[in-house]
C-alpha cells in the first residue's frame, strides 16, 4: 500500500529492515542531541508527515532493544496516528532506566505499523449475552 509522506527530517524514509518485519523504524530528527534523565520524558520529532489512508491507522510502538537494554519506552504505551492527522509524527519517549540516555539525530527510536480498523456503531441495550468468563478480569485466572 502506498502512503504519502513529507520528509522534513533530513533522514532517509522509513523502511522495513527484514522481509518479515511488520513495522518500519522511525528515527529522531534533532538539531542537537538530547539526554533523557531517569523518569524524564521528551516528545522526539521525526520530521515525517504522513497521509494515512482512510480505514487505517498508524500505530507507534516502542523498540524492544531500547526497552530491554536502556529502559527507554513510549510514555503512552502505543501511539495512534489517525487518517485525518497531518502534523509531524512525534514520539513521546520516557526513560524508565537508571542511567541518563542520549538520543541523537538519526537514532532509531520507535516503530510504525499500519493497521486496518473498523468503525464501531454502538447500540444501547439493557443486558449483554452471557459467557463462561462473565465479568472476570484483572487476574481472575491466577498468575
Amino acid at each position: 500500500m502506498k502512503v504519502k509522506v513529507v520528509n522534513k527530517g533530513n533522514l532517509s524514509l522509513p523502511e522495513y529492515k527484514t522481509e518479515g518485519a511488520s513495522g518500519v523504524d522511525l528515527m529522531a530528527s534533532l538539531e542537537d542531541s538530547i539526554v533523557l534523565k531517569p523518569m524524564e520524558r521528551f516528545m522526539v520529532p521525526t520530521g515525517l508527515f504522513v497521509e494515512i489512508p482512510e480505514g487505517y491507522e498508524a500505530q507507534i510502538r516502542g523498540r524492544s532493544g531500547l526497552a530491554a537494554k536502556n529502559g527507554i519506552t513510549l510514555a503512552n504505551g502505543v501511539g495512534t496516528i489517525d487518517s485525518d492527522y497531518r502534523g509531524e509524527i512525534k514520539v513521546i519517549l520516557i526513560n524508565l532506566g537508571n542511567e541518563p540516555f542520549e538520543i541523537s539525530h538519526g537514532d532509531r527510536i520507535a516503530q510504525m505499523i499500519l493497521a486496518k480498523y473498523e468503525k464501531m456503531e454502538f447500540s444501547e441495550v439493557d443486558t449483554l449475552d452471557n459467557t463462561d468468563r462473565g465479568s472476570g478480569g484483572f487476574g481472575h485466572t491466577g498468575l
